[in-house]
C-alpha cells in the first residue's frame, strides 16, 4: 500500500471514530444521564427508529423522507444549474474582458452583500410557495460564489504563462482557453463546491418559511408538532446529503482538476 493510500486509510479511520464518539456522547447525555427531556432531545436509538419509519411513513407531514429529499433535490439542482451556467461564464468574462467588468462589477458589488435569505419574503410574494420562488433564491445563492471564484481565478492567471503563449503566437481567445481557464479551474471548482453548499442552505430556509413538501418543510412541520425526533432526522439527512455531495465533488475534482491523480 502506497504512502498516500495509507494516509487516506488513517483519515477514514479517524473520521469513523469521531462519528462513533459523537454518537456515544449523544447516547450517554440523553439515554443515561438524561440531561434533557426526551421530547426536546431524543436519544440516537429513538432518532434511528424514526428515520427508518419515516422512509415509508407519510406521518406527520404528508410525505415520506425519500419524497421530501427528491422534492428538495429537484429544486436545489434547478437553481444551482442556472446559477452555475450564468455565474461561471460571467465571472470569466469579468476577469478577462475589461469592459465587461466595468459594466457588470457595479451591479454585482451592489447585489453581493444581500443575503439570499433576505429575498425569501420577496420571492414568495412574487411567485408564491411553488418551485419558482425557491429556484430563484437558490439561483441568487449560487450565482454569487460562482462569479466571485471564476473572476478571482482568471485574475490570478500567471502573466508569465500568458506572455509565453503570446510569444508562440496564441490569440487572445486561445490564451483564455489554453492558459487562463485551465489555471483558474481550482478556483472555479472551489466556487462550485461553495455554491452547492449555499444552495442547500437557501433552499431549506425557503422551505421553512413556505412550502408544501421538502426537507425544510418536514422540519418546520415537526417543529410545530413538537416532534424533535423528526427534526433531528431532517438535520441528519441534510448532513448525509452534504457528505454525498462532498464525495461526488472530490471524485470530479480528482478526474478533471488534478488530472486523475
Amino acid at each position: 500500500m502506497s504512502t498516500y493510500k495509507k494516509r487516506q486509510f488513517r483519515l477514514r479511520i479517524v473520521s469513523l471514530l469521531s462519528i462513533l464518539v459523537f454518537l456515544a456522547v449523544w447516547y450517554v447525555c440523553t439515554a443515561v444521564l438524561r440531561l434533557a427531556p426526551a421530547y426536546s432531545l431524543p436519544d440516537p436509538i429513538t432518532v434511528f427508529q424514526s428515520f427508518v419509519t419515516k422512509l415509508s411513513s407519510r406521518v406527520p407531514d404528508g410525505a415520506t423522507l425519500p419524497q421530501h429529499i427528491w422534492e428538495s433535490f429537484k429544486i436545489a439542482m434547478a437553481g444551482y444549474l442556472m446559477g452555475v451556467v450564468i455565474g461561471v461564464p460571467l465571472g470569466i468574462a469579468m476577469g478577462w474582458v475589461s469592459w465587461v467588468e466595468k459594466i457588470v462589477r457595479p451591479v454585482f458589488d451592489f447585489l453581493k452583500p444581500i443575503p439570499p435569505i433576505a429575498l425569501i419574503p420577496v420571492m414568495i410574494t412574487l411567485f408564491g410557495i411553488g418551485i419558482e420562488s425557491k429556484a430563484c433564491i437558490i439561483f441568487f445563492s449560487t450565482v454569487i460564489p460562482s462569479i466571485v471564484n471564476s473572476y478571482s481565478g482568471i485574475k490570478q492567471t500567471s502573466q508569465i504563462h500568458l506572455w509565453v503563449a503570446r510569444t508562440f503566437g496564441a490569440s487572445n481567445l486561445q490564451q483564455l482557453f489554453t492558459v487562463a481557464i485551465p489555471s483558474a479551474l481550482p478556483m472555479i471548482f472551489a466556487g462550485l463546491r461553495v455554491a452547492m453548499g449555499v444552495s442547500w442552505m437557501g433552499l431549506v430556509a425557503a422551505e421553512l418559511m413556505g412550502a408544501t413538501r421538502g426537507i425544510g418543510y418536514m422540519i418546520s412541520t415537526a417543529r410545530n408538532l413538537l416532534r424533535a425526533d423528526i427534526i433531528i432526522v431532517g438535520l441528519l439527512t441534510l448532513g448525509f446529503i452534504g457528505i454525498v455531495i462532498s464525495l461526488v465533488f472530490d471524485l470530479i475534482e480528482i478526474k478533471f482538476v488534478r488530472g486523475g491523480k
